[in-house]
């Protein structure tokens, strides 16, 4: 079974690229949690002009673009914590931001990822600073115990942030997503064929 969490470091990273391209190159159906902000493309809209994989319907959709606890106090909708669960069978999960995004004021994403027990891949830039996020974002999710899957790098090669954030945390190197320009839904498949193996998702 092909069922993921796709997770981040930060906020516009890369995530909903990376997941577009997983949920293409594997035909696996495609759900955000929680949209916020529906002015410009949404998330599952991106991934379904690019991966065009069945999407799952989001189990909120939240006008105000902002963390999704706030989104959802503006507009005034209270989100269910209980039923918030994702649908079966194969699924790319994305999340919102970074791990301890908050959902409501005392759920994190991270609260959620232990719940569900899904295995997670941590999307990190390569960017300057990649370093600490990256393995704060781990620690955050090992100490509550959701499974990691592997590391996915997003931007141009640093080889050096790359290894040593796999070897401080044990956590495997999946593969590094580059840049693509321009971006449409065969060069994301070209991109993500040269740079994973496919069989690390099955």
């Amino acid at each position: 079974m092909t069922r993921f969490v796709v997770t981040g470091t930060d906020t516009g990273i890369g995530k909903t690229i990376f997941s577009a391209g997983l949920a293409q190159a594997t035909g696996t159906p495609y759900w955000k949690p929680i949209q916020s902000g529906l002015e410009e493309e949404t998330d599952s809209e991106v991934v379904a002009r690019l991966a065009g994989v069945p999407i799952r319907p989001e189990a909120y959709r939240l006008i105000t673009p902002a963390s999704p606890h706030l989104a959802a106090e503006i507009d005034v909708v209270n989100i269910d914590i209980e039923t918030l669960t994702p649908p079966p069978g194969d699924l790319i999960v994305e999340g919102a931001g970074g791990a301890l995004v908050p959902v409501t004021r005392t759920t994190l994403y991270a609260d959620l990822f232990a719940k569900w027990q899904i295995p997670v891949i941590v999307c990190a830039r390569t960017a300057l600073g990649t370093i600490n996020h990256s393995l704060l974002t781990i620690e955050a999710l090992r100490t509550r115990g959701v499974p990691i899957h592997g590391l996915a790098f997003l931007g141009h090669a640093v080889e050096d942030s790359e290894a040593i954030i796999s070897e401080i945390s044990g956590v495997r190197r999946l593969g590094r997503l580059p840049i693509i320009d321009p971006l449409n839904s065969e060069t994301l498949a070209d991109a993500f064929k040269a740079n994973f193996n496919i069989a690390d998702f099955r």
